[in-house]
Order: structure tokens, then sequence, then C-alpha cells
């Protein structure tokens, strides 16, 4: 049954190997847990799952293969032996629950009233005190009373007890496909980091402390050092206004997120493709502009270059003179970002976008060619892609 769920897993793209497998296999035969889908479901996906973004591929594979065993003649006959389940349940008993289960005239005579009400019962059923339901006081049923019961199915109301999280999915924003909110794009952006000390000596450097006490025979002697800061250098430039409405929710993001993770960041706006000037303010982009000669005097090759923008425009906008929708260009777009190109070496376009779209758009197949196909879509699985390259 494990090889199947596994199966399962690898089918969902969930990265799991067969040593995961293993060790599960390893916990279920130390009895970490017993009988219980819900502590089987914590005990698997922390077993099999190593990064939290799988979590929601992880709970619609569990949901994708359990689902139809939540009845005890599944779990008996899919799980464990029935057999071997009765005598484990029998020996956890103690005397008192042993008593109120024979009330009923045993194990044996419950779990056959029981087959026969399902097999008689043919709807659903709230209350009561006989047939398979809910929140009643028959011995089956979900978010009942009765003490000497089997709870079946799933009300929503376990009295305290866990519900299916794994068909709750929770996890549903961690998905690697899916667009980012600011925490996820924080996580993503951490893989560009390049630590250094920096700035006044401000933070405890502990074993320097402890050298310096101890040389000065036991006096203490307290030792700062810098903080370490990440101190990779970015230039961002956002394309704005236009057909990037629709992406601005998800920009703002990415730029409150970009401003958190990197000391040294520099934004500029652009609006469809980059042209000899660019603006800081939109408010005051008509009036203060800084020239695209300028800004690559001003930031070294050392900078690493993210554009953002969705790519989609006319081509006559990157490959003609005077292509641009709001004023007369003297060069073409095509000239500016080849300059870019020469200039930094570590330069990538992150298109909010949907990737299966790009094909549709030709202006797009242009600007992936001028940045050398490194255009990432932004979801969490390209934007740490995007990053992987950047850090190299």
């Amino acid at each position: 049954m494990l090889l199947n769920l596994f199966n399962e897993m690898r089918a969902a793209r969930v990265p799991v190997s067969l040593r995961e497998l293993l060790d599960l296999i390893e916990a279920l035969e130390r009895r970490l847990v017993f009988a219980d889908m819900d502590e089987f479901y914590f005990l698997a996906r922390t077993v099999l799952v190593k990064d939290e973004r799988h979590f929601d591929k992880f709970d619609r594979a569990f949901a994708a293969y359990f689902r139809g065993l939540e009845n005890l003649d599944d779990l008996l006959e899919a799980l464990i032996p029935e057999e071997w389940l009765r005598k484990e349940f029998e020996r956890q008993l103690s005397d008192a629950e042993k008593a109120q289960i024979q009330s009923l005239g045993g194990l044996e005579k419950l779990l056959e009233t029981f087959r026969k009400r399902l097999a008689e019962q043919q709807e659903r059923h709230a209350g009561g005190n006989k047939w398979i339901g809910t929140g009643g006081t028959s011995p089956f049923g979900s978010g009942g009373y009765n003490p000497e019961g089997i709870r079946i199915g799933e009300a929503g109301e376990r009295r305290g007890k866990a519900v299916k999280v794994w068909e709750k999915r929770e996890y549903r924003n961690l998905d690697d496909q899916v667009e980012l909110g600011t925490r996820n794009l924080k996580m993503a952006l951490r893989r560009l980091r390049s630590f250094a000390r920096q700035g006044a000596a401000e933070e405890l450097d502990l074993d320097a402390t402890i050298a310096h006490t101890a040389r000065d025979a036991g006096l203490l002697n307290i030792q700062l050092r810098p903080e370490r800061h990440n101190s990779v250098k970015l230039l961002l430039l956002l394309d704005i206004g236009g057909s990037m409405d629709a992406h601005v929710k998800v920009c703002e993001e990415l730029f409150a997120a970009c401003h958190s993770e990197f000391k040294h960041l520099e934004h500029y706006y652009f609006h469809n493709f980059i042209y000899e000037s660019l603006w800081k303010d939109n408010r005051r982009r008509h009036s203060e502009r800084i020239a695209t000669h300028d800004l690559l005097h001003k930031y070294g090759p050392d900078y690493k270059v993210v554009f953002v923008g969705d790519a989609s425009m006319s081509p006559y906008e990157i490959l003609q003179p005077g292509g641009s929708v709001e004023h007369w260009n003297e060069e073409p777009g095509l000239a500016w970002m080849q300059r870019f190109t020469e200039i930094y070496r570590k330069l990538i376009w992150i298109n909010p976008s949907p990737e299966h779209a790009w094909n549709h758009g030709s202006s797009i197949r242009i600007v992936r060619d001028l940045v050398g196909q490194r255009m990432y879509p932004l979801t969490l699985s390209g934007l740490e892609e995007g990053m992987r390259y950047l850090a190299k």
C-alpha cells in the first residue's frame, strides 16, 4: 500500500525518494502512529516532504489516494490486517472501556451491527440513536456522543479532534506554480545572498569576547563586530502602466520583498520597453527623468539587473526608432537592451504573465532572445530559478 502511495506522490511531482519511503515504513514499524488516519497524515507529510512549497501537492496526492478509505471496512482491509488490528485494539482498552464494549454484545457484535446498518441505510442521517450519521447518540457515526461507538466519515465537527486537513488544503498558496505573496517572494529572493560585515561594530562577537576575556585573566572584555548584511547590489527595472495594470498587486509585493531583502537596491520605471530615459517617481515621470546613459555609467557591472514586465507590446516598439507609444525615440529599444546585456553579465527578465501564454506573443519571443532566454515566470519556482542564475 505504501508503495502505491509513494507512486501517487511521484505522479503529483512531490520530490520524494526511496529513502523517505523507507523512513516512513520504519516509523510505522516503530509504532509512531497506529490506526489513525490523521496521525498517519502528519507523519507521512513530515517524513516525505522536505520543503513546505510541496505541502499542497502532498495534500492533493494524499486525498486522491485515500479517498473512499474512510469507513471501517476499507480501513481494516486496506491499511492493517483485520485480525492484527482487533488484537491491538483490544490490548489498548481499559477495563472500563472493555465493559462498555461488552454492553453491546462485544466487539464482534458491534462490528456486525455496524455492517448491517451500513447495508440497510440508504440516505444520510443526522442525529438520532440508531442510524449511522452525525451528531447523534448512535454508536456509529461522526460528531456524536456515544462512548462505545465507531467513528465513520467526517461531519466537520469532531468534538475537539482533528479534521481531514489534507482536504482543507491550507498550504495551497505554497505551490511553486502559483503567483506569489510577499512572504513567499522573500523566501525566493533569499537565494540571492552574499553576506558581508559592513557598518559600525554593533553586534556582539561572542567567540572574540570569550577569547579576550580569557586572555585578560577573566576580566570581561566585550568585543563587537559589524553586522552581516546581504551585499548583493540589485538594479530593479519595472514596467508600469498599460497591460501591467493587471499585475500591479504582485509587482507591489515583489517590490516590497526586494526592499526587505536587499540593502543595496536601486529601482526605476519604464513603460513597455527600455528607451533613452527612465524615472523614479511616476507622479513626476514627465518632468524628472534620468538618462539611461547616466544610469549605465552610475551603476557598475557588479550590479545584478532584474527587468519586470509582461513584454506584451507591438514588436515595432522594440525594433524601430519612434516605436515608443509615448514619445519619439531616436534609437530603437533593441539598441538599449543590447547595451544593458553588454555591461551587466547577470541580467534576467521576470514576466508576471502565465508562462503558457508566452509563445502567443511575438514581442515576448523577441525580448526572450534579447536577454539570452533568461526570462522567468513570476512564480515561486520561476523566481527561485532566476535568483539561482544571478547568484552563480
